[in-house]
């Protein structure tokens, strides 16, 4: 079931500090700016390729600036596909403008900056209005983009993106589902609409179902009562059977169109490829029944990026629009997903992996020192399943 969690409001570090020594947490796993001022952390200090990667042992120590925040000493993150963007300054005005809405700083002052979204670690410090989580809890979370990132031996995220890990899960697996899961919650739940109570007997489409969003979709909407018919390469089927996809699709054995034209229509499509699968998808959607497309390729941040906030927004307003529009005159809903950091969301996540419904699916695992490897290997496409970075030794 999912926790009531409090609200938080904003306050200062000082009265964390002190409303910390009030209630007498352990000392021996109590962390402050003023007993570590640096910490290793890999960094990019301009936006590029692989080689923009640096691994810097004086990164400036986080610090816990408002009383909803949580510090997180890392044990594992992983490489998602937004990491790769990211260092190449994919999304960067938009995210820029999150970091700094009033536009006060000077331009390149997100330098340097730690990469990184997934984390499982353990608590160190929690801020003033933090009721729910204590030192010492192992935690897991996927951090907001405009926030310095993971690939850091500490991480400071608020504890509305953090969630009590699962027991059954070691750091290294809890560290491979944050992001993609919330991102298939995003899409599936919030977008689409599809929950436990109405999934059942739903047919779902899932279009790149071997990456990391798709190895949790097929197990979310599968455990939910919904048949899933999963699109992949001839080399990941197997796994898309493990997981518990209905239907398996090799799109490498026969046109992708001609093998989806022979099945019947669906309730919803979630599309993690785009391109030329959109067209495709719009018209295998059930019309007048409710049904929903939902494509995480969207857009709004290329938009952003070459045109200005302004009109970049517009832009993608205007595109998204007309798309929604079209499709509501054949009675289909036309979506898209975008990745929310959401603690409650993972809490339900966990429970579900607690409950065998929902497991992790890791590729590959790479120690802290070859992060520009786990790079490389993410970027190259084609994966099965999530790379893990390993930060620190740990035990569950």
């Amino acid at each position: 079931m999912a926790c009531i969690r409090p609200f938080l409001c904003a306050s200062t570090l000082a009265k964390s500090a002190m409303a910390a020594l009030k209630t007498g947490r352990s000392r021996e796993i109590h962390v402050s700016s003023v007993q570590n001022t640096i910490m290793p952390a890999w960094v990019i200090d301009r936006y590029g390729k692989n080689d923009v990667l640096r691994f810097n042992e004086n990164m400036i120590f986080p610090v816990i600036h408002y009383p909803n925040e949580v510090m997180i000493k890392v044990h594992a993150a992983s490489v998602n596909p937004i990491d790769v963007n990211m260092r190449n300054g994919y999304g960067a005005k938009s995210l820029n403008m999150s970091r700094d809405p009033l536009k006060m700083k000077m331009s390149g002052s997100e330098f340097p900056l730690i990469l990184g979204r997934d984390v499982s670690g353990t608590v160190m410090e929690c801020g003033l209005k933090v009721n729910y989580f204590k030192p010492g809890d192992k935690v897991w979370a996927a951090v907001s983009p405009w926030k310095q990132g993971t690939f850091a031996e500490f991480v400071v995220a608020s504890a509305n993106e953090i969630s009590l890990k699962p027991k059954s899960l070691s750091h290294t697996e809890a560290a491979s589902l944050p992001y993609v899961a919330l991102t298939a919650w995003a899409a599936l739940v919030n977008s689409c609409g599809l929950k436990k109570e109405t999934c059942p007997g739903k047919r779902v489409l899932i279009i790149g179902a071997s990456g990391g969003v798709g190895t949790v979709a097929i197990q979310l909407v599968k455990a939910w009562g919904a048949h899933v018919t999963a699109v992949c390469s001839g080399g990941a089927v197997p796994l898309m059977k493990s997981l518990g996809a209905d239907d398996v699709i090799d799109y490498t054995l026969a046109p992708l169109p001609e093998q989806l034209r022979i099945r019947e229509l669906f309730d919803v499509v979630l599309d993690n490829v785009g391109g030329t699968s959109e067209d495709l998808a719009l018209q295998l959607l059930k019309p007048w029944a409710g049904a929903a497309y939902c494509t995480l390729i969207t857009p709004l941040l290329y938009n952003t990026d070459r045109l200005g906030i302004a009109d970049g927004m517009m832009r993608t307003g205007i595109t998204f629009g007309s798309k929604v529009i079209k499709q509501l005159w054949k009675g289909k809903h036309y979506r898209w997903g975008f990745f929310s950091p959401d603690g409650a969301a993972l809490d339900e996540i966990g429970e579900m992996v607690e409950n065998g419904k929902i497991r992790p699916v890791v590729e590959k695992v790479f120690p802290f020192s070859d992060v520009p490897q786990a790079f490389e290997k993410v970027e190259a496409g084609h994966a099965q399943g999530k790379t893990v970075i390993q930060v620190t030794d740990s035990s569950k």
